[in-house]
């Protein structure tokens, strides 16, 4: 930094005693509020801080003890060490001295060198006062974005930073780790990893399901849907309006109403296994397997998940359809292409080129699409039942279950980073690769 190797003895010694640069060249507010920070901080270290950083290493040795009181004639229990409070003031803590250093102490810094450049240009020093009203005009950026940086941090960067420490522990339930638990470094990662245990034969499974679930429930209401939009779209359709308005009407109703109402109807004494009996399609008292055979269930989710979104993909691809220009149709036709040729070379590569990134998003989130299997198979039926996942669980809901049900933290957060791994570099790589990023101009 410039601070660093230009600036003079006061602006060097505000590293160490922050705002004395601002105290010496007369911001005396500015330097004060930067000197009560660091004594804040300091004294929090002190008195929490260090303590905190000191006890993460062994995440606390104290168990809790169960010692008769003859006062009182009943066993009362010792307070022990809880790991997980352990854990967790010490990522904050660091969290804490980053966010600290990073921009309180470099704040400082930076500010001792501005006002020492000004004083020795011989410019005006701006006040506390002209400093807090930058904050509406040239500097409002710096007022807008602090509220949501601070909710960030607090709300998503801590807890993601303790969930990632949580899958480098034995946190679980597992010989009772919920109290005191210790680093077991990667072995959450080879017992996942290896296909011969229980646990690396589940996920496995689990994900090359939510794989395949996520490709058919993406791309299935994808060409439906654009189907769907071609046809309504095209000149020779009446009431246009009026067939998306039908086929749009269902996003008006909540989608776990709905997953819930077809969850319903499709049990063995459901609405749909009982019609069937009475129109003599099936034996009496026979009903088809929705949800108890593996094969029926996950088919079924697949099918109502078409149900479910091919009206947001309507909407979608009608606006890409509409801004297509009419011009490079009847230039097709004219040169003599069919409906399947101008559909291959005209309609398809234009609504790719412009939904890539739609397509990458909601394959994301269908990979973490824990409604639609949660609501309507509880990730059910369970085959195996030494194993914790049912044949329907994805990536997301066996977490859920991992972790609420079973209150395995440890593989739930393991789980957690690599769903995250996957996608991010998934993502990154198929966007990277795509034309909406490499040929913007191409249309």
């Amino acid at each position: 930094m410039k601070a660093i190797k230009e600036g003079s003895g006061e602006t060097k010694l505000s590293m160490l005693v922050m705002g004395l640069g601002n105290l010496v060249h007369g911001q005396a507010v500015k330097g004060l509020l930067f000197l009560a920070a660091e004594i804040a901080y300091i004294v929090f270290m002190i008195t929490t801080g260090f303590h905190c950083l000191a006890m993460l290493p062994s995440l606390g040795s104290v168990e809790q003890e169960e010692v008769w009181n003859e006062e009182l004639q009943v066993y009362m229990y010792t307070q022990g060490d809880q790991s997980i409070l352990i854990l967790l003031y010490g990522v904050a803590t660091l969290c804490l001295t980053g966010i600290f250093f990073l921009l309180v102490w470099r704040g400082a810094l930076k500010s001792a060198y501005k006002a020492e450049c000004l004083a020795k240009g011989g410019k005006h020093l701006p006040t506390f006062k002209e400093d807090l009203k930058s904050l509406l005009h040239e500097n409002l950026h710096r007022l807008l974005m602090c509220p949501p940086m601070v909710f960030i941090s607090c709300l998503t960067i801590l807890p993601l930073i303790f969930m990632i420490c949580m899958a480098f522990t034995n946190y679980s339930k597992i010989d009772n780790h919920l109290v005191l638990f210790d680093w077991v470094g990667l072995d959450n990662f080879a017992a996942l990893f290896d296909s011969s245990s229980i646990l690396g034969s589940t996920f496995w499974s689990v994900l090359i399901w939510t794989i395949v679930w996520a490709f058919f429930a993406t791309f299935s209401n994808y060409f439906c849907g654009m189907i769907l939009a071609i046809v309504i779209n095209r000149k020779d359709t009446k009431a246009k309006g009026f067939w998306r308005f039908c086929f749009v009407l269902s996003c008006a109703v909540p989608m776990f109403v709905s997953l819930l109402i077809m969850r319903t109807m499709l049990q063995p004494e459901g609405a749909v296994n009982v019609l069937l009996r009475n129109l003599g399609i099936i034996e009496p008292g026979a009903s088809l397997p929705f949800f108890t055979d593996p094969t029926w269930a996950r088919v079924t989710v697949i099918i109502i998940n078409i149900w479910v979104g091919v009206p947001y993909t309507l909407l979608q691809l009608t606006g890409v359809l509409q801004n297509i220009p009419g011009e490079l149709y009847e230039a097709a036709r004219v040169d003599g292409a069919n409906p399947v040729q101008i559909f291959g070379k005209i309609t398809l590569p234009y609504m790719l080129y412009v939904t890539t990134p739609y397509l990458i998003s909601t394959f994301t989130g269908n990979v973490n699409n824990f409604n639609v299997i949660y609501l309507l198979s509880g990730g059910d039926p369970v085959t195996n039942l030494s194993s914790t996942a049912g044949s329907t669980d994805l990536l997301v809901t066996w977490l859920y279950k991992l972790t609420v049900d079973k209150q395995y933290y440890n593989v739930g957060a393991v789980i957690g980073i690599l769903t995250f791994v996957i996608l991010a570099v998934g993502a990154l790589l198929t966007y990277r690769n795509s034309k909406s990023y490499k040929d913007e101009e191409a249309f």
